[in-house]
């Protein structure tokens, strides 16, 4: 991904223009070209998102419904013990100091913000202290540059 740096310029021009490479090789050598890819993401919020809606019934994985994933991992949820969920990325993803997560178990009764741990750079530890209490939740992972 290329960063724009600050101090470029930007000029358009009709699509109907020929923007062939003329000049000298020194100004040449000065001009710079981006696409509108690259203004998108330097103009991003400066993190990846993982963004999906959970359910869990009894002894179950969770089922995730992906609401949005740019961070070009894929994710499985798997039970790892009584109470105790993971989700694993498909690469190192959680980085250390710049991986946020929020989770809401959505209906049950203890519906607040729950605790995670960072195992590892490919996954995260969710000890919920039982199993069948996630209904509707909410779960957002936040990976800053």
């Amino acid at each position: 991904m290329a960063i724009i740096p600050n101090a470029q310029k930007f000029h358009t021009v009709s699509s109907t223009v020929d923007t062939t490479d003329r000049g000298s090789s020194e100004l040449q050598s000065q001009r710079e070209i981006y696409t509108m890819q690259d203004i998108k993401d330097s103009a991003g919020p400066g993190y990846k998102v993982y963004t999906a809606l959970l359910t869990q019934a009894g002894t179950a994985a969770p089922v995730a419904t992906i609401l949005k994933n740019n961070t070009g991992a894929t994710f499985t949820w798997a039970r790892t013990g009584s109470g105790t969920y993971t989700i694993t990325a498909s690469s190192n993803t959680f980085t250390s100091n710049k991986t946020i997560v929020f989770f809401n178990l959505g209906e049950y009764t203890f519906a607040s913000q729950q605790p995670w741990v960072r195992t590892s750079d490919t996954v995260i530890t969710l000890p919920l202290g039982g199993d069948g209490r996630i209904t509707n939740g909410s779960f957002e992972i936040l990976i800053y540059d």
